[in-house]
């Protein structure tokens, strides 16, 4: 585990498990850490780094004083734990709707790993102590770090409900979450919202610039010109998605309906299922005899 300074005071570690992005701001009352890994051994590990980060590296002084889940999936969120044993009192900041869903979610969570014996993080998986996010917000907020400050915006739903990027304004950094990935193709989870995930990114699309450094979720770091790429690929998604339902096709033969999905049909089972689920019925007509 190394932290690579990518701007400014802005440090990314790139981890193994999840292949997952960490990423740590420094200002002058301290330090924030954008998400924490998953699961309290890994959030240990995680924490150690930041210590050493602290020791080392120049503008990385302090403690850390603020956490950040971008959404509430296990590999963002279950590191919290080992961040309030080193620091008690620092606050965890989320969307509300990500607080919700890991209160909702994460037994389930921990379910799928007690039931997959053969993953090799289940042990520290079942062994986490769920901490939940206990600053939360519905649109926007600031973090002061002092000499700088950073921006948590919620642009909608999309890879999540409760989906937030954080921007470093000074150094031009946006940390995007899952709404973003470089690693493979968008991940269409059960909680997903692909009808939606469009709008979202355009409202991050215009948050960034041609200069911007977009952190993805997973994987290695991307540009604004990325971003629009995968807006677009999920854009003809969801207008595919509205095209078979308006003509009658029923969500069951979607996929094998239409020749222009933007990725492998063995991605999509989930997204077609979430898309149909979304639109109104007004949208939808009987399917074809």
């Amino acid at each position: 585990m190394t932290f690579t300074e990518i701007a400014d005071r802005v440090w990314l570690a790139r981890l193994p498990w999840f292949d997952v992005n960490v990423t740590v701001v420094g200002g002058e009352r301290g330090l924030a850490v954008v998400d924490t890994h998953g699961s309290t051994r890994a959030g240990r590990a995680l924490v150690d780094e930041v210590r050493r980060l602290a020791g080392s590296a120049a503008g990385a002084t302090g403690d850390v004083v603020a956490v950040v889940n971008t959404h509430w999936h296990v590999d963002h969120t279950f590191g919290n734990e080992a961040f309030r044993e080193a620091w008690p009192a620092v606050p965890v900041h989320a969307h509300e709707d990500a607080r919700r869903e890991l209160a909702e979610g994460a037994d389930a969570a921990q379910q799928r790993y007690a039931d997959d014996r053969a993953d090799p993080h289940r042990a520290d998986v079942l062994a986490t102590r769920v901490v939940l996010p206990d600053q939360t917000f519905s649109s926007a907020r600031v973090l002061d770090l002092g000499d700088r400050a950073l921006e948590l915006l919620h642009p909608g739903r999309g890879h999540t409900a409760g989906d937030l990027v954080l921007r470093v304004p000074d150094a031009d950094v946006l940390v995007a979450g899952d709404l973003v990935e470089e690693s493979g193709p968008p991940s269409f989870g059960e909680d997903s919202w692909p009808m939606d995930w469009p709008l979202a990114l355009d409202i991050v699309l215009g948050v960034t610039t041609s200069a911007t450094v977009v952190v993805p979720g997973h994987g290695a770091l991307v540009d604004r010109d990325f971003v629009e790429e995968q807006r677009n690929a999920i854009g003809i998604l969801a207008e595919t998605v509205r095209d078979l339902a308006s003509r009658g096709v029923p969500v069951g033969q979607a996929l094998e309906a239409a020749d222009d999905w933007p990725w492998p049909r063995e991605h999509l089972g989930a997204a077609v299922e979430r898309a149909y689920a979304q639109l109104p019925r007004s949208q939808k007509r009987l399917p074809l005899i």
